[in-house]
Parts: structure tokens; sequence; C-alpha cells
């Protein structure tokens, strides 16, 4: 049974990594807030909550892994990495500078707890199964985790990783996809229209779940019954809002990868710190 208290942690975590990744980005210089918004509960949820993995030992083989095929998204993963201590905190203030550990899209070569180099979009879930059979093979009961986006899923290489994954029965895989319906540069139906999201997914063999990806209790309970699915891989779909807790970034695809105004930021700044005080009081 998941607590009022770990709730209001992975609460306050998701509202620091989207503080985190602000901080990042700055004052006008281009990055992808939007998308790096909507995953930062589903984070919270996988390392504060649901994951195996040490940051002491961040090679220990038999943790659980996690994979952002969505790699533009990648700050929010850095946030989430750096909150645990895998790196120091100062790190981030480096993110995509010559020499610096946290590049533009996640490195396994130069970032600690890193598990795949993505975002050449559509092939982290092949890495995933690969990682999921592997460990199947190893006798391990690690559990493979992998974020997908709503419009990376337009790339065939998905469908053939989905249908690879229900015929070797990887029930130690779980899909979270980032349903905000937003890609780069609009709506996913104007733009490629994946939908029906749920019915695709259970056409390959998957057993799908369906949450509110913002909500903290709702993922941890996906996340727990999906280690109760026996013979077939889950797909989580998350149902969240592009840019969210920013208002001139949310559900817009302007803010996929763009810039801040000085007063944007501000702004942003203090919705963020005051969303922080709220939950830490609660705490």
């Amino acid at each position: 049974m998941i607590s009022n208290e770990q709730i209001l942690a992975m609460d306050l975590l998701a509202w620091k990594i989207r503080s985190r990744v602000i901080e990042m980005i700055g004052i006008g210089k281009i990055g992808h807030i939007g998308g790096s918004m909507s995953v930062a509960e589903i984070l919270a949820a996988l390392y504060g909550y649901k994951m195996r993995h040490d940051p002491k030992a961040p090679a220990c083989p038999t943790r659980d892994r996690f994979v952002m095929s969505k790699g533009h998204a990648a700050l929010a993963q850095y946030a989430a990495l750096a909150e645990f201590g895998y790196f120091p905190l100062s790190e981030l203030s480096k993110v995509k500078t010559l020499g610096a550990m946290l590049q533009g899209h996640p490195d396994l070569r130069l970032t600690p707890g890193i598990e795949a180099n993505t975002g050449s979009l559509g092939q982290g879930l092949s890495i995933a199964v690969g990682m999921a059979l592997g460990l199947r093979l190893d006798g391990y009961g690690s559990r493979i985790y992998c974020v997908v986006g709503d419009g990376e899923i337009a790339e065939g290489q998905i469908w053939e990783a989905a249908m690879a994954a229900s015929n070797f029965k990887l029930d130690n895989l779980v899909v979270f996809v980032d349903y905000n319906r937003i890609q780069a540069t609009d709506r996913v139906e104007k733009r490629f229209n994946s939908n029906p999201m749920a019915c695709k997914w259970e056409a390959f063999g998957w057993k799908v779940l369906e949450t509110d990806g913002h909500d903290a209790r709702q993922i941890c309970e996906a996340l727990d019954n999906a280690e109760q699915i026996k013979g077939v891989p889950t797909a989580i779909v998350a149902h969240t809002v592009k840019g969210k807790g920013i208002p001139f970034a949310e559900d817009t695809a302007a803010f996929h990868n763009g810039s801040m105004t000085e007063e944007q930021y501000n702004l942003a700044v203090r919705l963020l710190d005051a969303k922080k005080e709220a939950f830490a009081c609660d705490i």
C-alpha cells in the first residue's frame, strides 16, 4: 500500500525535476521544455518508488533499467539522476556544453545512470527489448522500463519492437507512452495520427493500462499492477499535458523545443518554486 507520505514525496520530486529543467534551459536558449515537463511524475514514480537502483553502484547487474526512448526529454532524466546523487547538482548548469557529462541527448559513455544512447527516435524500445531478453537469459529478476512519445511511435521500429516483445512474452518490460498529444510542430492527429492509442498496443499483444500521467498515486498503482502481469509486456498509456506546470508552455507545440524570454523564465521559476514549497510543507 502506497502511503500518503510517499505520494507527497514523489509529487515534490516531480516539481523539483521541472524546476531543474527550467534552470538548465535558462533565458534565450533553445531547450525541450514541453516533453520534459510531461514526464516528470513518471520519472518521480520510477526513480522514487518502483525501480531498484543505486547511485553508488550504477552498474549493479541486478538493477532495474530505464530507457528514455524520446531522448530529447533527457533534461528531465538528468534532473532525476542528480536529485538521487548519480552526479553533483552542479553538473546541471553545464548541460549541452563542450566536454560536459550532460549532453542534449543521453550518452551512456558520459553520464552515470544512463542505460542507452537515444534520441534518434524509435530506437529506444528496441534497446529495451534487447535488455529484457538478455536479463531473462541471465536469470535476473530485473525489470526494464521505457518511455516513448506519442509522436515518436510513428516510427516503424517501435512496432517491430512491440511485436518482438509480445512474441517473446517479455513480462519484465513496461513501456510508458507519454500521451501528451503534441509533437514537434503540431498536434499528433494533424501530423501523423497514431490514435486510437490503447487499441494499437492491445492489437500487438500487450496488456494495456491507462493512467493520469500527472497523478503519482495512479502511476504507482499502475506500476504495481504491471508486476502482476505474466506472459505479456505491459504498456501504460499515461495521459499527460505537454509543458505541464508552465502556463505559457502547456499544450502547445511552440515549446516542444523552444526558448524563454526573461519574463517567461522568471514566471516559470516563481510558479515552480511555489509548487515545491506547497508540497514540502505537506510532507
